[in-house]
């Protein structure tokens, strides 16, 4: 049995503990915050853009002007997987889901004899894959720390570029999807070649396809081939922002358990404490009172 001063020295550092917790708690909280404030500035702009998109394939004269190198789809020989995870860890499963699942594409396109290139974004997920038998072609690591939509555009430059060369033929996207301060959700989708273009598709579900009259200059088809690696841009924007405000919604849920534990061993360490005193003081009366009678 613990004496009384272990007990003590186990209360005190469990406390400590508890506060550093409860801080990185807060601190987690705040940042969502501030994620979710940057998924909420975005949405409007891509729903804008999503309309104006809709609206330019919706009065194309010629469905054949819808050709881009990044529609082109080939047969599948080589595959790049996007893997997007946190710098740090302390948010729970989130990091362990993203590996998990993306080890599980890899090995799925392996067995099928396809090679797999990846791309790696956090550093988890990098330091986990760059000790096996992986071809990681680039790291994107901190970047979280000052996120920006440069980031974005560089990371879907790179994967544009491989795609319109042919080093490879398909690009998937793995990442943790915000849905509520509780609730994230590994998603695996594909980014290139970018799922067929048409109206229906793009248009926002309670929102009409209304076609208005509009002159073009230069031509519609032009127009879209300028438009669509900017449609690949907002999606990695998107990924990264729901991404990012995942993590922190991890780890603000983390914490929070972390400090509701530590809080219940405590309780449970100060019983044990008042137990051990309790037996300390009927120890030393009983000695007192044997003493007592042996003297007399």
């Amino acid at each position: 049995m613990e004496t009384l001063r272990e007990i003590r020295r186990r209360i005190a550092s469990i406390t400590k503990i508890s506060q550093v917790t409860d801080a990185m708690r807060m601190v987690a909280t705040a940042k969502l915050r501030r994620a979710q404030q940057a998924i909420e500035a975005n949405r409007p702009y891509a729903n804008r853009f999503n309309r104006i998109l809709t609206q330019l394939v919706s009065v194309l004269e010629d469905e054949s002007a819808i050709s881009h190198p990044l529609l082109e789809t080939r047969s599948l020989q080589k595959v790049c997987v996007v893997a997007v995870s946190a710098d740090r860890g302390l948010c729970g499963s989130f990091n362990a889901n993203t590996i998990r699942t993306t080890s599980q594409r890899i090995q799925h396109y392996q067995q099928q004899k396809v090679e797999v290139d990846l791309i790696c974004v956090g550093r988890r997920v990098a330091d986990f894959f760059r000790r096996r038998e992986t071809n990681v072609m680039a790291e994107y690591i901190n970047i979280f720390n000052q996120l920006g939509f440069e980031t974005a555009t560089a990371l879907s430059s790179q994967i544009s570029e491989m795609y319109s060369s042919a080093k490879v033929d398909l690009v998937e996207i793995i990442y943790n999807d915000f849905r509520s301060a509780i609730l994230q959700v590994v998603q695996t989708e594909q980014l290139l070649p970018l799922d067929e273009i048409s109206a229906e598709s793009l248009a926002e579900p309670t929102e009409p396809t209304t076609v208005l009259e509009y002159l073009y200059e230069p031509t519609q088809g032009e127009i879209l081939q300028q438009i669509l690696p900017k449609h690949l841009n907002a999606q990695m924007w998107k990924v990264l922002l729901d991404s990012n405000a995942a993590e922190h919604a991890a780890r603000m849920t983390a914490m929070e358990n972390a400090t509701q534990n530590a809080k219940d061993l405590i309780e449970e360490m100060v019983l044990q404490r008042n137990r051990a005193r309790q037996t300390m003081i009927t120890k030393e009366v009983a000695e007192i009172v044997s003493g007592a009678e042996a003297s007399g």
